[in-house]
C-alpha cells in the first residue's frame, strides 16, 4: 500500500483525526465526572439532531425531552435504565391521546439507548474502561480502512459496497490483539480477548446500521460537523453498538 498517496489523499480527515484525538485525551486525562458528562450530552444531543433528520422526523419538542433525559441521566444511579422509562412515558401518552406515532420513537431508539449506555459505562466502569472502547473501535475502523485499502477485494455487504470482508477481518484482529492486551491491566486475559472480540464485531455492525439509515435517507454523511469525517453519528456509529455489548458484557461477566 502507498502510505504516501493515502495520506495525500485524506489530509483533510488525517488532519481532523488527530485534532479529535488530541481532544480526547486531553478529556480522558481530565476524568472529571461533570465534564465528561458535559461533553457526553453534547454529542448526544448533535447525534439526535443528526438523527432527527435522518428520520425525517419534525416534532421540535423531543429536543426538549433528550435534554430532560441526559439531565435525569445524570443524578440517577443507573443511566441506561432510564431509556425504558421514557419509552414507557411515551406510549403512555400514545395511548392516551389515541395519537400512536412510532417515529417519533426513533431517535429514542437510536442514538438515544447507545448514549445512555456510553455515559453508563464511564459511570460505572471509569475512564480506563470508556479508553478501552475508543481503543477497539478506532483500531476496528482504522485497521479496516487499511486492510481494505491494502488488499480488500470481496465486498462485506451491499449495505456498505466500500467495505471489504479483507478489510473488516484485519480491522477485527487489529482490535482484538491490541484490545485484549489493554484489558489485561483491568481483567483476565481471555475475557479481555472476548470482550475486545465482541465489542469490535459490533462496532463493525453499528457502523454498517448507519450506513443502512443515510442510504434510506438519501444521504452520504449524517452532517458536516467533522470535515473529512462528516456528521457526529458519522464518527459514534461504531460505538453506539460497541458500547452497549461491552456493558452488558461486563456486567454479566466480569
Amino acid at each position: 500500500m502507498n502510505f504516501k498517496a493515502l495520506y495525500e489523499s485524506n489530509k483533510q480527515r488525517v488532519f481532523t483525526g488527530f485534532v479529535m484525538l488530541a481532544f480526547a485525551i486531553v478529556v480522558a486525562f481530565l476524568n472529571n465526572t461533570l465534564l465528561t458528562w458535559l461533553i457526553l450530552g453534547a454529542m448526544y444531543l448533535l447525534a439526535f439532531y443528526e438523527a432527527m433528520n435522518l428520520f425525517d422526523v419534525k416534532d421540535n419538542k423531543l429536543y426538549v425531552y433528550a435534554v430532560f433525559l441526559w439531565l435525569a441521566a445524570f443524578v440517577y444511579p443507573n443511566p441506561d435504565d432510564l431509556i425504558y422509562l421514557a419509552l414507557i412515558g411515551f406510549l403512555a401518552v400514545m395511548a392516551y391521546t389515541k395519537n400512536v406515532n412510532y417515529k417519533l420513537l426513533a431517535p429514542f431508539l437510536y442514538p438515544s439507548v447507545s448514549m445512555l449506555f456510553l455515559y453508563a459505562l464511564y459511570h460505572d466502569f471509569g475512564m480506563s474502561v470508556l479508553v478501552w472502547l475508543v481503543i477497539v473501535v478506532a483500531l476496528t475502523d482504522t485497521g479496516a480502512y487499511c486492510v481494505g485499502k491494502s488488499i480488500g477485494k470481496t465486498p462485506f455487504s451491499p449495505t456498505s459496497p466500500n467495505k471489504t470482508l479483507e478489510g473488516v477481518v484485519g480491522g477485527v484482529v487489529i482490535a482484538t490483539v491490541v484490545g485484549a492486551l489493554y484489558g489485561t491491566f483491568l481483567i483476565p486475559l481471555w475475557l479481555s480477548a472476548l470482550i475486545a472480540f465482541v465489542t469490535s464485531v459490533s462496532s463493525v455492525f453499528g457502523d454498517l446500521f448507519e450506513s443502512y439509515l443515510k442510504r434510506e435517507a438519501g444521504l452520504k454523511d449524517s452532517g458536516t460537523l467533522f470535515p473529512g469525517h462528516g456528521g457526529m453519528l458519522d464518527r459514534l456509529d461504531g460505538y453506539l453498538f460497541g458500547g452497549v455489548v461491552m456493558v452488558i458484557l461486563l456486567r454479566g461477566l466480569a
